[in-house]
């Protein structure tokens, strides 16, 4: 294992459970993301069911208000 590695798992045995939890969470989707696996999270499904019922009930943007929004994030 890396000397920085295991400074940094040194380090660690002093954090409060809380943020040890936050750290195991992280690890986890980490190791999920190199496995090819993907778990959405409550608020991204939250937001895929608002986005479809969006759509049912015919709230659609139109091409030009979708290429005005991303007109504002980019940098030409």
């Amino acid at each position: 294992m890396r000397q920085n590695v295991k400074n940094f798992l040194e380090r660690i045995a002093s954090w409060p459970e809380e943020d040890i939890a936050k750290l195991d969470e992280a690890a986890r989707q980490i190791e999920a993301w190199r496995n090819g696996e993907y778990n959405a999270s409550d608020d991204e499904l939250r937001a895929i069911d608002e986005a479809i019922a969006e759509l049912d009930r015919g709230e659609v943007a139109s091409e030009a208000q979708v290429k005005a929004a991303f007109a504002k994030f980019r940098s030409e």
